[in-house]
This record gives C-alpha cells, structure tokens and sequence, in this order.
C-alpha cells in the first residue's frame, strides 16, 4: 500500500494570504523576478522543483515569427506554451505514470504572462532554446538544494510564521483546482497522479473554505 493510501493526514498548504505575502516580496524587484518564476510555476502548474529545474526556454516557449530559424531567436520571437510537457518529471511505475503524454501541464493566465515578462528579461543573457531557463548566479542550471534553500529566504523575508517546505506550493496548488473545480478527477488530472487514492488526500477542507462557511453562521 502507497504512503498516500495510508495516511490520513493532510497535505501542508499555504493559506491565500501567505501565498499573496509570498508573490508580493518576490515581485517587487527585478533581482527577485526568477525565484517570483519559479513559484508561479509551482503555484499554478503544480510542478515539482525537480520538474522546474529540469526546464529548457524549449519547454515552455515556441518560436511565432515566421521564418525563424536557428537557436538564438529574439524574445519578439519567443511566445509563452500554454501547455508544457515534461520531458523530466516524477515517474510512477511502469504504465501511464511513465508515459510522457500523461506529463502534460496547463499554464494558467497569471504564470503565462509573468513567463512572456521572463522570456523578455533574460533575453540579454544570449540565451538559445535548449538551454536552461533558470541559471544560478553563476550561470549553471539551478539544483533541488538550491530552489529549497532560497524558498526558505523568502518566506523569512516574508515573515511567515510557519516555514514549508517547497513540495508545499505544490499542495497548495493541487488543494486549490480541487477547490475551485469541486471535482477529484480534475485535481488529479492536474497533479499528473495515476492512482485516485493519492489525489484523495487533497479532499480536506482549506481555512479559507471553513472561514467562507462560518461566515454567515448566527452565534
């Protein structure tokens, strides 16, 4: 039996107002515009760090300028996917979970544009399409390690009061379609999970949920 079948408790989320806090700090500066990516990544397409640090300009961008050839196009030539497929994700097991046709992520509008703001800022670098889309200071790609640590700055910066762990965002995420779609096939089809039971998880009710529910309760 999976560790998911088996427990009964659920997954760590940010409330609404922690994730605000979060994009907040991480928006106001152009140097913090790259971790502000990568959590938009995790927020709205429910990706895994390892998945997002695994990203080529390839994956989530396509050349619109026709005409274009070659590898080094201008980010005016550049547009944003609307669905990404993974070539690097989480595999489970040896049937669909494997398959690469299963690792298809919606990008929803928020994380779309900031990606067409991003592709536009980091067109200085010379970057060409099957190179990294998250480079590290020193201009190699960006590690597991790395992501976490830095998510651990931010939310200092943000003044959390509870420190997550960065798979959190990705619970937030999955909690969240789960909650606006009121339907466990559409979560589970968003998380990528193959078996039902794991998506099961996410079927607790949020804070802001509870909150929406008291609020009109005499007392």
């Amino acid at each position: 039996m999976r560790y998911a079948e088996r427990t009964k408790r659920p997954p760590r989320t940010l409330t609404d107002r922690e994730v605000k806090k979060l994009l907040e700090v991480t928006g106001k500066a152009k140097e913090g515009f790259r971790d502000h990516m990568i959590f938009s990544l995790a927020l709205g397409c429910g990706l895994r760090e390892s998945e997002i640090v695994a990203l080529n300009i390839e994956d989530v961008a396509r050349v619109v300028k026709p005409g274009s050839t070659g590898k080094k196009p201008s980010w005016k030539e550049l547009a944003p996917k609307r669905i990404i497929e993974l070539k690097v994700f989480k595999r489970a097991g040896k049937g669909v979970g494997a398959d690469p046709k299963f690792q298809r992520v919606h990008v929803p509008d928020a994380t779309y544009y900031k990606l067409e703001k991003y592709l536009k800022m980091i067109e200085a670098h010379t970057f060409y399409l099957d190179t990294m889309l998250f480079r590290s200071r020193k201009g190699n790609r960006l590690s597991d390690r790395m992501v976490r640590e830095m998510f651990q700055k931010w939310q200092q910066r943000a003044g959390f009061d509870t420190i997550y762990n960065f798979h959190c965002l990705r619970h937030t995420a999955i909690t969240n379609v789960r909650r606006v779609s009121k339907d466990i096939r559409i979560a589970q089809k968003f998380a990528r999970h193959v078996n039902i039971n794991t998506t099961l998880r996410y079927e607790h009710a949020s804070d802001e949920e509870i909150a929406a529910a008291v609020k009109g309760i005499a007392a």
